[in-house]
């Protein structure tokens, strides 16, 4: 079966899930995250073909999310490191730990996360930038940005915030 694809959709969750089709790519990256660049360590940490591996690594390449990069000469080998794109994923992958170890952890959370600036351990807060307070579904709303238009995948939403834009 072959998957829809989300590119042209006009709405920045479908084009970015579009490229997360798979629990593999965002486990990939959090490996990659904390440091384990090498493919032969990936298979190992992750239970997938090695084919599966390599295809999704590929697409984060080709997505500019990784970047090969050699480490060694002879014989020749390279490994995977993040670039500014795939580094500004971490605060999703937190958002997402965060949510898992609230509604899936059994014995508590299986990772701390330390703030290596200030010693403590901590959460994830997703703040607004202009008073810092915690964003959450009940204090925000959404209105039509720029980029938004009608179409396959935003039927209905673009409508909905369309009709905000006078409110």
């Amino acid at each position: 079966m072959t998957r829809t694809r989300l590119t042209d959709v006009a709405c920045s969750i479908a084009r970015a899930t579009d490229l997360f089709a798979d629990a593999w790519t965002a486990l990939i990256m959090r490996d990659v995250l904390v440091g384990i660049t090498r493919f032969d360590d990936l298979a190992e940490d992750l239970p997938i073909s090695r084919k599966v591996l390599t295809q999704r690594l590929n697409r984060l390449v080709e997505e500019d999310v990784l970047a090969r990069e050699r480490y060694q000469d002879h014989p020749p080998r390279e490994h995977y490191v993040p670039t500014e794109k795939g580094r500004e994923l971490f605060p999703v992958l937190l958002a997402l730990m965060n949510w898992g170890d609230r509604w899936y952890s059994q014995d508590g959370p299986p990772v701390r996360l330390h703030h290596r600036d200030c010693g403590q351990d901590t959460t994830a807060v997703t703040t607004c930038a202009h008073c810092q307070e915690p964003l959450t579904a009940g204090n925000t709303t959404q209105l039509p940005g720029p980029g938004g238009r009608l179409g396959p995948g935003t039927t209905v939403i673009g409508a909905l915030l369309a009709g905000r834009r006078t409110r």
